[in-house]
């Protein structure tokens, strides 16, 4: 079967001469105007303020919001998503990710999203791909899994453990050898989701 895709680059070049809404307004139009989407998307990616901006003048986190909005507002089947923490602060990361996720799960679509920063990767994910060997020289992909499991075993191999922050909710590694350390690599369970 033939799927329609839409996809966010890793890298993004702000070629568009004119602003922010016109960029919209040219490639995602019935998106961006759409109430729901104005409310699952553009106000909590907080693309309001920089809708007279020029393209050219946004920032590299601006630049990454907009890049999100104009995805996420192009009809797809499957979502391509490259690294969306780029140029994001640590909270923007927080909420762009939960906004991907809300989407996503909303539309009943799929998205693949490749993330470098572990936070975020933990926020959105449901399902991993775990690479094991030797990065550049052999390198196994292994079939999708659950994020516990897949957690489970990318942090094993490298002999680190973490456990969710009760307060915070986010991913906190445990010192080397601390007696929550060595507790949960006795157990088996390198990636805790709460704090039990």
């Amino acid at each position: 079967p033939d799927f329609n895709f839409s996809k966010k680059p890793q890298k993004i070049s702000p070629k568009f001469p004119g602003t922010v809404r016109e960029l919209l307004h040219k490639k995602i139009r019935d998106s961006y105007m759409h109430p729901q989407f104005v409310s699952d998307v553009m106000k909590p990616m907080n693309i309001d303020p920089l809708m007279d901006q020029a393209v050219q003048n946004l920032s590299g986190g601006e630049l990454q919001r907009v890049a999100l909005a104009m995805c996420m507002g192009t009809p797809a089947d499957i979502y391509l998503i490259d690294e969306p923490s780029a140029y994001l602060d640590s909270e923007q990361r927080v909420w762009a990710s939960k906004v991907i996720k809300r989407f996503i799960l909303h539309a009943k679509k799929v998205a693949f999203i490749v993330e470098h920063d572990f936070i975020m990767a933990t926020y959105l994910a449901d399902k991993v791909v775990v690479y094991s060997g030797t990065p550049a020289v052999k390198a196994t992909a292994h079939a999708p899994q659950s994020l516990l499991t897949g957690m489970n075993a990318f942090l094993k191999a490298l002999e680190i453990t973490f456990r969710r922050d009760p307060t915070n909710y986010r991913p906190r590694i445990n010192k080397m050898d601390s007696v929550k350390d060595r507790e949960q690599k006795l157990s088996g369970s390198y990636y805790l989701l709460d704090d039990n």
